[in-house]
């Protein structure tokens, strides 16, 4: 029993010496908190050079915090500038669009003042139109050449009668309804027009060939004068077409005459005008000659 009794004393002497020394170590570290204390209050000036050892001791501490700071201050604004220039962009691409749809309708609106401009050119020329209409419609992609066009006889037009663009001849009225009419176009297979080369009197007859082109026959058979590039128009031979209307462009050079280009393609023209027959008389005159020769037959 005497051995446990001797530890436990032991361990009690240890604790008390251990007790007593935080007291001791309280004690002195109070005293020299006053001493502090006292001292930093009568005379400050005192700690001056520990405060500084303080901070320059801090000071590389702070300047990478400061540092952190600044950085992640440039992060954030960097990524915040990014949103926005992406914001700016993304509508200055929207208005760029909206100005080239403009601009795409500012030109479309150009070329339709000039092509109302050269119509009206037309109606003031020495012809006066029996009507001014819009091509509404065409055939282009059958066998057969036909157009349509948004004035009938209401507006006086009659089967018979040119129909000009600022370009050229388009063709002649077959059909005329009360609002609208049917024109037959020169590159319909029975389309056939007395024409003349432009420098001359070099004569032949436009045949449409429905496929977008024209046959130039020439009238008088020999040697071929036409050449490539050559301008043909109305001869005014027959009276229905009125002399000097341009028709077609030599292309290509046959035995016969030439292939041509038609110069007033339907697919460009919007606005076409009805013109007169050239002379009325003389086809009714021919028309008479024909009914008495079938009679007599």
């Amino acid at each position: 029993m005497a051995p446990p009794s001797s530890r436990r004393s032991g361990s009690n002497k240890k604790a008390q010496l251990g007790l007593f020394t935080g007291y001791v170590l309280a004690g002195v570290g109070i005293l020299v908190g006053a001493a502090l204390l006292a001292i930093s209050l009568l005379r400050p000036e005192t700690f001056n050079g520990l405060r500084s050892m303080a901070s320059d001791a801090a000071a590389p501490v702070g300047e990478v915090g400061a540092a952190g700071r600044t950085g992640g201050k440039n992060v954030f604004e960097a990524v915040a500038g990014y949103y926005r220039a992406g914001s700016r962009n993304a509508k200055l691409e929207e208005e760029a669009k909206i100005a080239r749809v403009k601009l795409a309708e500012a030109e479309a609106l150009r070329q339709e003042n000039v092509r109302l401009k050269a119509a009206l050119r037309m109606a003031e020329g020495d012809i006066k139109p029996v009507a001014t209409a819009r091509l509404i419609g065409s055939t282009s992609s059958s066998a057969r050449r036909i157009a349509y066009i948004s004035a009938g006889t209401s507006d006086g037009v009659q089967p018979g009668m040119p129909v000009t663009s600022p370009m050229g001849l388009v063709g002649r009225v077959v059909e005329a309804g009360t609002m609208s009419s049917r024109v037959l176009l020169l590159t319909d297979s029975e389309s056939m027009v007395p024409v003349r080369r432009a420098t001359d009197n070099v004569v032949a007859f436009a045949e449409g060939r429905s496929d977008g082109s024209l046959r130039l026959r020439l009238v008088n058979l020999g040697v071929n004068p036409i050449k490539k590039g050559d301008v043909f128009v109305t001869s005014g031979a027959g009276g229905l077409f009125r002399p000097g209307i341009a028709v077609a462009l030599a292309t290509e050079i046959t035995r016969d005459g030439a292939i041509a280009q038609l110069l007033s393609n339907p697919a460009a023209t919007d606005v076409v005008l009805v013109e007169p027959v050239w002379q009325q008389k003389a086809i009714e005159a021919a028309d008479r000659l024909e009914e008495k020769a079938a009679r007599e037959d």
